[in-house]
C-alpha cells in the first residue's frame, strides 16, 4: 500500500506541475456548456430541462481530453518497463494511476458542475443529487478511459480509436447521472439511477485494472 499512495503521489505532483493541462478540461467544460444556450436559445425553462443532460456531456467531453496522458508519457520515458517488472502488481498500479486521474480531473469537474448548472438554470433540488451522481460517474469514466488508454497505448491515432472505444462504454453513465438529477428536480427519488451507478463503479473497479494491467503488459512488450 505504500507503493500505491507513493505512485498516486507521483502523479499528483506530475499534474501539479502541469496545470495547464487541468486548466484546458474546466476551460472546455465551461465553454461547451455556454454554447448550448446559443444554439437552443436562452429561454430558462428549456434550459433548466436540458441541463443534466448538458452537464453531462460536456463532462464526459472535457475528461476525455485527458485520458491520452495517463499512460502515454510513462510509455515513451521507459517508466513503464520498470512498473511492469515492479514487484507491486500491475493492476495495483493502475488503479493508482486511475485514482490520480479522478482527483486531478474528476474532482475539478465535480466542483465546476454546480456553476455550470447555476448558469443553465438548473432547479436548486437537483444539485445534490447532482454532486454525488457525478463522483460516482466521473470515477467510472476515469476507470473506463484508464482501460481504453490501456488498449491505445502505442497505436497510431490512438485519440480517435480511445474515443471509439470509451464512448459506447460510458453511454449508461450518461442516462443513469442525467436521469438521476432529473428525477430529483421532478421530486421523485434517485436512489435507484445511483444505485446502478454504484454498481456500475463497483464492476468498473474489478474491471478495468485488470483489463489495463493485461494491455499494459502487451504494450510494454
Amino acid at each position: 500500500m505504500t507503493a500505491f499512495f507513493a505512485l498516486i503521489g507521483r502523479d499528483i505532483r506530475i499534474a501539479l506541475r502541469q496545470l495547464s493541462d487541468t486548466f484546458i478540461v474546466i476551460i472546455f467544460f465551461v465553454i461547451a456548456a455556454a454554447l448550448f444556450p446559443f444554439g437552443v436559445g436562452a429561454e430558462p425553462n428549456l434550459l433548466a430541462r436540458m441541463a443534466p443532460g448538458i452537464l453531462w456531456v460536456t463532462a464526459l467531453l472535457s475528461a476525455m481530453l485527458s485520458f491520452d496522458r495517463l499512460f502515454q508519457n510513462d510509455y515513451e520515458d521507459g517508466t513503464l518497463d520498470l512498473l511492469v517488472i515492479a514487484p507491486q502488481p500491475l493492476w495495483m498500479t493502475a488503479l493508482a494511476k486511475i485514482a490520480a486521474h479522478w482527483i486531478t480531473t474528476g474532482v475539478p469537474l465535480l466542483v465546476a458542475a454546480p456553476l455550470i448548472g447555476v448558469m443553465l438554470n438548473l432547479g436548486p433540488d437537483g444539485y445534490g443529487v447532482l454532486m454525488v451522481a457525478m463522483a460516482l460517474g466521473t470515477a467510472i469514466i476515469s476507470l473506463t478511459g484508464a482501460l481504453g488508454a490501456a488498449l491505445t497505448l502505442g497505436s497510431r491515432r490512438s485519440g480517435v480509436l480511445l474515443s471509439l472505444l470509451v464512448l459506447p462504454l460510458v453511454i449508461p453513465v450518461l442516462i443513469f447521472g442525467a436521469g438521476a438529477v432529473e428525477a430529483s428536480i421532478a421530486g421523485f427519488p434517485a436512489a435507484q439511477q445511483l444505485l446502478l451507478l454504484g454498481g456500475l463503479l463497483l464492476a468498473c473497479l474489478v474491471l478495468c485494472p485488470w483489463g489495463c494491467a493485461i494491455a499494459l503488459k502487451i504494450a510494454a512488450e
